[in-house]
């Protein structure tokens, strides 16, 4: 209903409106071909037709058009619509809806064409043609309502149909021109169509635009200009159908446009010579365009629009260039043609030898041939596609990701592939360089932040250190904690790391010793402070990472505590207390005399010490600075037995044993 409205309010307004097209029902069949599709000497044209709506109005499906001014692109030419003619002019707030329900029926050759069998109301224009030269085209923009701006899913498909038709006069089939270029397939409404919709876009590069209210034609969408064309012979004669239809019912009308003196008759030079179609001439080659035409009576060649040769129905190309050729036949037919030429470029060599670094020595290591491709050239243009191959004769390229299959070293070939007959093979060297040394990470402690040096191995190519700034030497002075790694690079540029852990470290400082004295076994235990990493020993020699020793026997010692990182060693005597298990007083100056030695090194010399025989009678009460108990009482030697004694310690503190007396 919104659109109806539009259509009463333009209709109302037609001479407000800015610029829209005109039509003109008046010409013929015979004039619109002649006088303004064709309008050329050059192509003798004959047997007009048309067909076309049935309306009770008498107006007509076909005729004239002029841009009138507008921004329509063709300036004039001929309209084949599926609705009035009258109807295709803007704006596009107009409605082309016409001939349904009015007995306006199909074309079967169309139907043919497309393989359909449900079109209505068709439009067709034929004739006849003598062409002069070996091709011929014209130029048209296919519009339709049925471009939708707000679709339903389910009209996606909707479409009309149309083809040019074309066939020698005498042949039974017709071949369609009216395809989307380079391919087989139809122009329609869902074979070329732009984003925007919720339908799908289709060879998006050949649409043009959907449309607004103040279009200057009345269809909702069009292509861009296209091109219909076929090789011919010259001096044959020819049948042409130009066909457009509704396809599955009547209504949303499309119509083809035709652009006036566009059907023309070509020399065909033959294919355009470009590198994006992988043609170009190769370097230092040469080519002759030949124009030979029957009935000449001139030639006149042109580079790039300037002439370069006359009279000559060939010309030698030894040059990049666009060449058109005017060939004179009679006062009203000059025939054209054209061809553009480029030529391959001198590829310039910049690598040819390629290197990775082996991670287990054993030749082979994984190239990217992806990249190489890229760097193998200096002068590459944009669209020439390189292949690497592993033979001269191969044909199927190596992957992106390759491993080299001969050890250290191996031969492939580069190769242009979208390029026929310019290149060769480029050879490519793949080198596969070890680094064979090892290294070990280190941790190194520095003293109290005192600088010190930390130093790769020495003997290679260059080494960078991840410092801020990055250092290249082989030894950096640091004079804080850190990770400091060095990045080693070999004479033949391969590449390995080594760590340094750097930490803060100091002497250690002795606090406690602990000893469990007198115990059946004795343990000294170490206590130490200090930002270090710390060892122990009780020789200065042997160390150990714990801090507790297992003491063999009582006595005298001295702890070694050494910094790991080499900031020192600090040393401290204790002693360990037990007491002896038996004596042998008989008078050998060996083990005469029962004490327990060394009280006084750890402050215990003013404590009491008494001995008991195993009654509890007190028998001697020792002080440290006497030599110890000789196993007498009163003068008397006491017999070998087991006896007592109570260590009273000034903490209040009891330490109790027996020991043995042996004569």
């Amino acid at each position: 209903m919104k659109k109806i409205l539009f259509i009463l309010f333009s209709f109302s307004f037609t001479v407000s409106f800015s610029q829209n097209i005109t039509v003109n029902e008046t010409f013929t069949p015979q004039q619109l071909i002649e006088n303004i599709l064709v309008n050329s000497g050059c192509v003798s044209v004959s047997n007009f037709s048309t067909s076309g709506g049935n309306f009770g109005t008498g107006e007509l499906s076909y005729g004239y058009f002029n841009a009138n001014g507008s921004s329509f692109p063709f300036q004039d030419g001929i309209i084949l619509s599926t609705g009035k003619l009258n109807s295709a002019v803007g704006p596009n707030s107009n409605f082309s809806d016409d001939g349904n329900g009015i007995g306006w029926t199909g074309d079967s050759d169309l139907n043919t064409a497309l393989g359909l069998s449900n079109t209505f109301n068709a439009t067709a224009l034929e004739f006849d043609f003598v062409p002069n030269a070996n091709n011929i085209s014209f130029e048209y923009i296919f519009s339709s309502e049925q471009y939708l701006l707000n679709p339903q899913p389910n009209q996606c498909n909707f479409t009309d149909g149309f083809a040019f038709l074309l066939k020698e006069a005498t042949a039974t089939t017709y071949q369609n021109l009216a395809l989307i270029p380079g391919t087989s397939t139809p122009v329609r409404v869902n074979t070329v169509r732009g984003n925007g919709t919720i339908c799908p876009s289709a060879n998006d590069a050949y649409f043009d635009a959907f449309n607004t209210g103040s279009y200057p034609t009345s269809y909702d969408g069009q292509t861009k200009v296209l091109t219909a064309q076929s090789v011919v012979t010259p001096g044959t004669l020819y049948h042409i159908k130009l066909v457009i239809a509704d396809e599955g019912n009547g209504r949303f009308d499309s119509g083809i446009f035709l652009r006036a003196g566009s059907f023309i008759s070509e020399k065909d030079l033959g294919a355009d010579r470009l590198i994006a179609t992988g043609n170009p001439l190769c370097n230092g080659q040469n080519l002759t365009l030949n124009a030979t035409q029957t009935g000449a009576t001139n030639y006149q060649w042109f580079q790039n629009g300037n002439p370069v040769g006359t009279n000559s129905p060939t010309y030698n190309v030894t040059s990049a260039g666009t060449y058109d050729v005017q060939i004179d036949i009679n006062t009203s037919c000059t025939l054209t043609g054209s061809i553009e030429i480029e030529y391959a470029p001198n590829l310039v060599v910049l690598k040819d030898n390629f290197k990775v670094c082996d991670t287990n020595s054993d030749g082979l290591a994984p190239f990217d041939l992806a990249t190489i491709q890229t760097q193998i050239f200096s002068n590459l243009p944009a669209n020439f596609t390189v292949a690497l191959f592993d033979s001269p004769i191969s044909t199927t390229p190596l992957p992106s990701s390759y491993s080299n299959t001969t050890p250290f070293q191996q031969i492939i070939y580069a190769r242009i592939i979208n390029i026929q007959n310019c290149y060769g093979n480029t050879p490519i060297t793949l080198n596969v360089n070890v680094f064979s040394e090892t290294f070990s990470n280190e941790t190194i402690g520095i003293c109290n932040n005192t600088p010190t040096n930390i130093s790769a191995p020495s003997g290679f190519f260059s080494y960078s250190w991840n410092t801020n700034p990055i250092q290249t030497s082989q030894s950096i002075t640091v004079s804080n904690s850190g990770t400091y790694i060095v990045t080693i690079t070999n004479a033949v540029g391969c590449s390995k790391t080594k760590t340094f852990t750097v930490v803060t470290s100091e002497v250690a400082t002795i606090t406690n010793i602990d000893v469990t004295d007198f115990n059946e076994e004795l343990i000294a235990t170490i206590s130490v402070s200090g930002n270090g990493n710390y060892e122990y020993s009780l020789d200065g020699i042997t160390f150990q990472n714990s801090p507790i020793f297992n003491l063999l026997d009582a006595g005298e010692y001295t702890i070694y505590v050494n910094d790991k990182n080499n900031c020192g060693v600090v040393f401290e005597t204790f002693y360990a207390l037990s007491y002896p298990k038996f004596f042998t007083p008989n008078g050998d100056n060996y083990n005469d005399t029962w004490q327990i030695k060394n009280l006084d090194k750890k402050g215990l010399e003013n404590n009491k010490l008494t001995i008991f025989d195993r009654f509890g009678k007190l028998l001697k009460q020792i002080k440290v600075s006497e030599t110890g108990w000789n196993g007498t009482f009163n003068g008397n030697q006491l017999s070998s037995s087991d006896y007592w004694f109570v260590l009273e310690l000034t903490n209040g503190k009891t330490i109790k044993g027996h020991f043995s007396l042996k004569r």
